[in-house]
């Protein structure tokens, strides 16, 4: 199923620069949101954000004003001129903002996982021309992502758009949430037309973090950035770490480079064309060992041996990994090359043992 999809085209917004979110993580107080909102107006931030219903892990913590903290949005819409942003939840959710008018809604990345949860709020979206955005699912599952999207864009909603928070893993990380840039550059490919924007306040976690993880955002290609940005961040509410004050956002996005992503010169198109012929080769390399392979397997199919030999197995991981070290790359990207490669050699000699 293809998107049927609309340019986001948020009035006062330029399309020719990246777009970006910025307000707290929660609207704690009327107090605390207009200072932040006035503050990130003058900066030239068109897009104020704010949760206004927070339910947390466990509870027991600040869970948000809900309905109470509407009006505040109002005010700041009237005062600042400012857009205004939220996320939902539910159907409700959905029904109150849009009837305080608020300008953009996202879904949550634990929304998202929930299949009956996005079509409840599609269903209350249908017949309402307001953008979306919708974050990734907790777990690195792009057909649940662009699901979400199927449903909320088959209820009507053209203006549609990514938000890549990070996944959750549980191997310790300097990030919250792993970046895992593989899958929204996929997202990419399948659906080209679809905005992306990056959260490196949820992907960092820590507030240093901001800076260059939008950086590297921006050199991937995201159409905009959705930043937490908090007057007093070390007093905040919810998630005090991740949240930085609106002049540190403004000295951030002063520095930040943006590429083009279009250009394409001679000489990158020479660069491209000699990645193509090296991409034809490794083809027909992997073409070949896999014809080796497969003689293996009726070596071992003729004399009863065991498909999976672990000790050799464990010894071209660990030799390719060094080779590929001192080659300047990552060890865990040749083990996952060679991972996959291995397993592809494993499920065509299981095929050609079975055979028969």
């Amino acid at each position: 199923m293809e998107l049927d999809l609309l340019p986001l085209s948020l009035p006062g917004i330029s399309p020719k620069r990246p777009v970006v979110i910025a307000g707290p993580c929660s609207a704690e107080t009327e107090e605390q949101v207009i200072n932040a909102a006035r503050q990130l107006s003058h900066y030239g931030i068109g897009i104020f954000r704010a949760g206004i219903w927070k339910p947390r892990t466990k509870p027991g913590g600040f869970e948000g004003n809900g309905e109470k903290a509407l009006p505040w949005m109002q005010r700041v819409k009237a005062e600042t001129g400012m857009l205004t942003a939220t996320e939902v939840a539910t159907p409700t959710h959905v029904e109150q903002a849009l009837k305080a008018g608020i300008d953009l809604l996202w879904i949550g990345a634990r929304t998202t996982a929930n299949p009956f949860a996005i079509q409840d709020i599609a269903d209350a979206l249908r017949g309402v021309d307001i953008p979306v955005l919708i974050k990734n699912p907790v777990n690195p599952d792009l057909e649940l992502w662009i699901g979400a999207m199927q449903r909320i864009n088959g209820a009507g909603i053209k203006r549609l758009g990514a938000i890549h928070r990070g996944f959750t893993s549980y191997d310790k990380s300097i990030y919250r949430n792993l970046p895992m840039w593989h899958l929204p550059i996929e997202l990419r490919r399948r659906i080209p037309n679809l905005p992306i924007f990056c959260d490196p306040s949820h992907i960092g976690g820590r507030r240093e973090l901001i800076a260059p993880l939008s950086q590297q955002a921006m050199d991937l290609g995201a159409d905009g950035l959705i930043i937490e940005s908090h007057c007093d961040p070390d007093c905040a509410w919810s998630d005090a770490k991740q949240q930085v004050t609106p002049d540190v956002l403004n000295f951030i996005l002063d520095k930040l480079i943006v590429r083009d992503t279009a250009a394409s010169t001679e000489s990158l198109k020479s660069l491209r064309e000699q990645i193509d012929e090296i991409d034809n080769t490794l083809i027909e390399l992997l073409s070949k060992r896999m014809r080796i392979s497969r003689e293996i397997a009726r070596y071992k199919k003729e004399h009863n041996v065991a498909v999976m030999q672990t000790q050799r197995y464990k010894e071209i991981i660990d030799k390719r990994g060094a080779q590929g070290a001192l080659c300047g790359m990552q060890v865990d990207f040749i083990k996952a090359v060679f991972e996959a490669i291995h397993s592809e050699s494993v499920r065509q000699q299981i095929d050609i043992i079975n055979k028969g």
